[in-house]
């Protein structure tokens, strides 16, 4: 038997030894379309190639294109389990032209690889084609050797291509294999066409012309191949089955379900396990690819696609969670082809078990109600959309779920019940924040946030991604458009600019349109709780709700704040080892530039301590380790030993990210570092570069700061150090070494000298001995204005005129650095008759200063007016005069 694998590869071989480039399936998320939920075609990739936006380095191309169909338009998720060929998740098999091969070429391929590389027989096979080609016909004789009896003209627009209302599109060629007379079904375009004998398998586009305004459409001048297999079709045919689930990978997930539920693959719940089989590979790639279960966006379709499976495992008997013991299964299947879903295996094992004990925590309760009411219903009757309503309230029961179940009965629900019901809640809801005293400026938001719903983040994969403007607020109102120089708030349905949170600080970056506009962002801020906002300013064109825009974060910043961000939790790791486990985080800051980090610690840290986090943080660094991402409930992570903010508010659902390696803590997974954590991070420890304490302080009791910085930031910081060390040395004139012995040298010269000098300005103040005092009040008293004598020298001063026997009573007034500095002094003859505090207090006033105080024989005051300093020397002889 030919497999699924081997099929893959004979198709990328035929033609890759043709000329064609080998290309990568792209991730389920489009990173180029954003009216698309889903990758659901193998062209997704090379949209802008063919419309002339972006150029490649070749002109043919082949991939195996994983694809989704479960949301939006393209929607087959209910009919998944029931028929042969539904599936929410499948591969396209396709070769491309890009202005190279045209119509002959690609037909000419197509027959060779069909009949010859995989042996199917010529005289099963026929094909359409469009009723105007009159090309295409011409070639399919010429090559296949087909009569006219076995290429079928469709008339219709099922045989015309188009990517949208404008733009390239063409005819088609579609080809399909006839299983015999013993399936029933006529031919395309007959009155039977719709039953199993005729499957088309290849779809061949030709892309053609250019689609302008309605009646106008002008040949292209680089004619394009876009072509499309589906891999799980065309395998039930090289496999001799029917039924695309009946093919080997989807078998083997169809064997593992009926082996880990004890339930009979073809038997009672043969569409159950279907269902487990297809949503299987569905949630597993798009976990792989980074969607996760939420409430909103892919996240939410996601989520439904589990629940559904999850439900199914449910009524086969299964207690436990199911979906995730089947991951290894379908990885030994598809692993080799897709290593991403390889990689990320343990991601995709916790967020299924995660997601399906949560959900059976509501579903036998849920299951419960949907059971009694149901039976209230009669044969064929509709359920209530209130409970319908009151199910995805209260039970995470999604409409589409409701309604499968019930299916099997013949009943179904009243959709426009359960609209209403939607409605309503989000009247009372609206009411609600209304009472609740937010400032009006906001009740844009709030409008906003239920017209367009929560935006999708997608900036943990990828950091650049096309959008599409949602919403523009401009002078605090909506508005269609806004022209060049204007403020903007813009709203986008998916972004990957990090909206401002954890510390976080938002991304700033670039959101364009080619040439009709272009906006350059500052800031990203969430309002709402999961409304993302670009503020910046419209640099060109005009900016209009409903315009396809690339959305582009500023590479170099994000990189510069995930490193700061990264840092943080190894820096809060590594002072909790050297302080304590008191030490807990109070608050931070990750900017591009700089991180802060607030932590509870009572005492100063000292250099040893700083030093030693410093080269711990350095350590875990250089390990290189990767930084791993899981999803989790809050209470699980803590209880693996992830560290939570206090006060911090969490969702149902919460990333932990660990890193670096320590084995023995067993009770952390044997990771160094794991915290609950929303932002954006390395993706290795060593992508941090460098790491350096800049500073340590006090922010409030019991709360002290470490500010550093990392990376390019932190080599700055070392290299303007050593600048400044050449610079010192060059300027002693000795080798960098021996600064610290010179610089040394050089401090305790200047303290000599410094001796020196007070000695000699103690003998020169006290030189004029009894002629330099004046009777005042009865006393001889020494005034002297000491000009830039340093303060500290005042008081030695002072004792030494006293001392000299001079004079009773000494007020000196410094004016270094243009301060007044004074001191008053009371020999014997003056203690007990005259007061020193009494009288630096009055000196002070004089200079604008406030109080003073000291001894009653030896007090000290100041003031900032140095200029006023003969003004505080009459001050306390004044007072002394009485």
């Amino acid at each position: 038997m030919t497999s699924s694998n081997d099929i893959r590869a004979t198709f990328l071989d035929y033609f890759g030894r043709n000329g064609h480039q080998v290309v990568e399936s792209s991730p389920l998320v489009p990173r180029n379309d954003p009216t698309l939920m889903f990758a659901n075609s193998g062209m997704v990739q090379f949209k802008n190639v063919f419309t002339g936006q972006e150029k490649r380095a070749y002109s043919r191309a082949t991939t195996a294109q994983k694809c989704v169909r479960a949301g939006g338009k393209h929607n087959d998720l209910d009919n998944v389990g029931y028929t042969a060929r539904h599936h929410t998740f499948f591969e396209m098999l396709g070769n491309f032209s890009f202005g190279d091969y045209f119509k002959e070429k690609a037909i000419e391929h197509a027959w060779a690889l069909l009949t010859r590389d995989f042996a199917l027989p010529k005289d099963r096979l026929l094909v359409t084609v469009y009723s105007e080609d009159e090309e295409a016909p011409v070639y399919w004789k010429k090559i296949a050797g087909l009569p006219d009896s076995r290429i079928i003209r469709i008339p219709t627009s099922d045989n015309f291509w188009r990517m949208g209302d404008t733009g390239p599109c063409g005819p088609c060629s579609e080809i399909f294999f006839d299983h015999g007379d013993k399936i029933p079904g006529g031919p395309p375009g007959s009155p039977d066409e719709d039953g199993d004998r005729f499957i088309e398998i290849w779809n061949l586009v030709f892309m053609q012309f250019e689609e302008g305004p309605p009646g106008v459409r002008a040949p292209l001048p680089r004619p394009s191949i876009d072509t499309g297999m589906g891999l799980e079709r065309f395998a039930a045919i090289l496999q001799g089955k029917h039924d695309n689930y009946d093919t080997d990978t989807l078998r083997a997930l169809i064997l593992a379900s009926a082996e880990a539920t004890g339930q009979d693959p073809d038997g009672r719940w043969k569409v159950s396990h279907r269902v487990v089989a297809d949503h299987l590979r569905a949630g597993t790639f798009l976990i792989a690819d980074g969607v996760l279960p939420s409430n909103e966006g892919r996240g939410y379709v996601l989520r439904r696609i589990l629940r559904r499976a999850m439900r199914h495992a449910h009524m086969m008997g299964s207690r436990e969670p199911l979906l995730h013991r089947l991951v290894p299964t379908l990885v030994r299947q598809m692993g080799a082809a897709y290593p991403e879903i390889q990689r990320a295996e343990a991601l995709v094992v916790e967020t299924l078990k995660l997601e399906e004990m949560k959900f059976r925590t509501l579903l036998e309760r849920g299951l419960g109600l949907l059971s009694e009411e149901s039976g209230r219903l009669g044969d064929g009757g509709t359920l209530s959309g209130e409970i319908a309503f009151k199910l995805y309230d209260t039970y995470g029961f999604p409409l589409d779920l409701t309604q499968d179940a019930l299916r099997s009965e013949g009943k179904t629900v009243d959709v426009e019940g359960f609209d209403a019901a939607m409605a309503e809640q989000r009247r009372r809801a609206r009411a609600a924040w209304a009472g609740s005293g937010e400032a009006a400026t906001d009740a844009v938001w709030f409008d906003l946030r239920e017209k367009v719903g929560a935006s999708e983040f997608l900036g943990y994969s990828t950091e650049t991604a096309e959008g599409q403007i949602l919403a523009i607020v401009h002078d605090g109102k909506p508005v269609d458009g806004a022209p060049v120089g204007a403020e903007v708030a813009v709203v986008l349905n998916q972004t990957p600019f990090y909206a401002e949170s954890g510390g976080q600080v938002g991304d700033a970056g670039l959101i364009s349109a080619g040439e009709a506009c272009r906006i350059v962002v500052r800031d990203t801020q969430k309002k709402l709780g999961d409304l993302f906002v670009h503020l910046g300013t419209v640099a060109h064109g005009e900016a209009t709700v409903g315009l396809a825009v690339q959305a582009e974060v500023d590479h170099v910043r994000r990189g510069e704040i995930r490193a700061h961000h990264s840092a943080t939790h190894l820096l809060h790791e590594a002072l909790r080892r050297r302080l304590g486990t008191h030490v807990a985080q109070k608050g931070s800051l990750n900017a591009p530039d700089r991180l802060r980090f607030d932590v509870s610690q009572p005492t100063p840290m000292t250099d040893e301590d700083l030093a030693w986090t410093e080269a711990e943080v350095n350590a875990r660094i250089r390990e290189n380790a990767e930084v791993v991402t899981r999803l989790m409930t809050p209470d699980a992570a803590v209880e693996i030993g992830a560290m939570a903010l206090f006060g911090e508010k969490y969702g149902d659902e919460v990333r932990v990210v660990s890193m670096g390696h320590d084995p023995a803590a067993t009770e952390k997974l044997g990771v160094y570092s794991l915290e609950l954590c929303g932002g954006t991070h390395v993706r290795r420890t060593g992508d941090i570069g460098l790491f350096k304490i800049v500073s340590e302080g006090a922010v409030s009791a019991g709360v002290r700061r470490v500010e550093a910085v990392t990376g390019q930031a932190a080599l700055k910081l070392v290299e303007a150090a050593e600048a400044k060390l050449k610079e010192a040395a060059a300027a002693l004139r000795v080798p960098a070494a021996d600064l610290p012995a010179r610089i040394a040298a050089l401090v305790e010269e200047r303290r000599k000298l410094e001796r020196d000098v007070a000695e000699l300005r103690k003998q020169l103040a006290t030189g004029g001995g009894a002629a330099a005092a004046e009777a005042v009040g009865g006393f001889q008293v020494a005034l002297r204005n000491l000009g830039d004598t340093p303060a500290r020298d005042l008081k030695g001063i002072a004792e030494a005129i006293l001392k000299g026997g001079g004079a009773d009573i000494v007020v000196l007034v410094s004016t270094a650095e243009g301060k007044a500095s004074i001191v008053a002094g009371l020999g014997e003859a003056a203690k007990g008759k005259a007061d020193a505090v009494a009288l630096v207090r009055a000196a002070a006033a004089a200079v604008g200063g406030k109080g003073g105080g000291g001894r009653p024989d030896m007090a000290q005051a100041g003031g900032p007016e140095g200029d006023k300093a003969d003004e505080a020397l009459a001050a306390a002889r004044a007072l002394l005069a009485g």
